[in-house]
């Protein structure tokens, strides 16, 4: 039974949630600097170590911690808790800056520690039958795709007493592990360099947040991938958006949920339609705990699962920053006009 300590109690309500309903997983401890959530914690799942600060927490002796606090305290975070000895599970994206990148990598080698980065949508249902379907060459051999991820975030850009948050100068491309990461998993690929550009900030000027952000990648495998993110956009509903062009077809969902995804191959007279959901059909109903459809479910099963193992997880540390160096690299390349920046790979060569 692993001892699980949580850190940020906002997002990581949902994996409080999946991780109390793991029979090989006991939270036992959890951070977070507003009281309230501390109480709620403590009432709702009967957690008696509640912290405000995260170095009390990493000495209760715990097996793993989950790192969901907000983006640019992750990588300090993680490597804090490996460095105490616990594994982690990490939200996204994995670190704010390529320096962080390179020392959350060398404290994953230091450590001996389970790292995972928590790319959810990876473990989204309908792009894990994408990738059966991909993978198995129904549009032939990929050498485009896209994706978008536009959410308009404003209300969690001040806190209940009006301040800025992280999110408010947060460059919108630095998130865009929810849109690469899938893209990456069924290509099989990662991103050698880029070219980014950004609107500037237009939809909340007095925040001054860039509204708009775009990376075009080349990945290693002689693909071209195009990512756009959005989080200051007056546009309902939010919207996760993925295109691939292969060969011999294409494979796209629309920027609407109540139309279904198409694939188009080849011979055909008409696009046909992909009748997958976010949540996986056969899941029982406490998969549903996380939040995000069944994603949460199992992933954390995976990561647990890895811990327990002593086997790199799917989204090691490497692959977690495959998804997020990059959005780096483009906020670097828009910030010097849309010069090209040549993406690390932080595996030891």
């Amino acid at each position: 039974m692993l001892k699980v300590g949580v850190a940020g109690l906002r997002r990581g309500w949902g994996l409080l949630h999946t991780f109390h309903n793991h029979r090989d997983a006991q939270v036992v401890a959890v951070c977070d600097q507003a009281a309230e959530l501390r109480h709620k914690a403590s009432d709702e799942f009967g957690i008696k170590a509640a912290y405000a600060d995260f170095a009390e927490m990493l000495a209760a002796n715990l097996d793993a911690v989950v790192v969901a606090t907000p983006a640019p305290l992750h990588a300090g975070q993680s490597i804090a808790a490996m460095e105490a000895g616990a594994h982690v599970l990490s939200e996204v994206p994995a670190a704010w800056t390529l320096d962080e990148c390179a020392a959350l990598a060398a404290a994953v080698r230091r450590t001996g520690r389970t790292y995972m980065m928590a790319e959810n949508m990876n473990y989204f249902h309908y792009l894990q039958v994408w990738k059966e379907r991909i993978q198995a060459g129904e549009i032939g051999d990929v050498f485009y795709a896209e994706a978008e991820y536009i959410h308009d975030c404003r209300t969690l850009m001040r806190d209940a007493g009006g301040e800025l948050t992280w999110r408010a100068s947060m460059p919108p491309i630095h998130y865009c592990t929810h849109s690469l990461g899938p893209l990456l998993d069924i290509l099989d690929d990662r991103c050698v360099s880029v070219v980014g550009m950004a609107t500037g900030s237009h939809s909340e000027p007095e925040i001054g947040s860039t509204a708009m952000e775009v990376g075009l990648f080349q990945t290693a495998g002689g693909r071209v991938i195009k990512i756009l993110c959005g989080f200051t956009l007056t546009r309902e509903p939010a919207m996760h958006w993925q295109v691939f062009y292969g060969t011999q077809g294409s494979l796209e969902n629309s920027r609407v949920p109540w139309e279904e995804a198409k694939i188009f191959r080849a011979g055909d007279e008409q696009p046909a339609a992909i009748t997958a959901e976010v949540s996986h059909p056969n899941a029982p109903a406490e998969a549903l705990a996380g939040g995000h459809g069944t994603s949460e479910y199992y992933m954390v099963d995976d990561f647990i699962r890895a811990v327990i193992a002593g086997q790199p997880p799917p989204i090691d540390i490497y692959r977690s920053l495959d998804f997020s160096a990059p959005g780096l690299c483009a906020h670097l390349s828009a910030q010097q006009g849309g010069t090209p920046v040549a993406i690390p790979d932080f595996r030891v060569s």
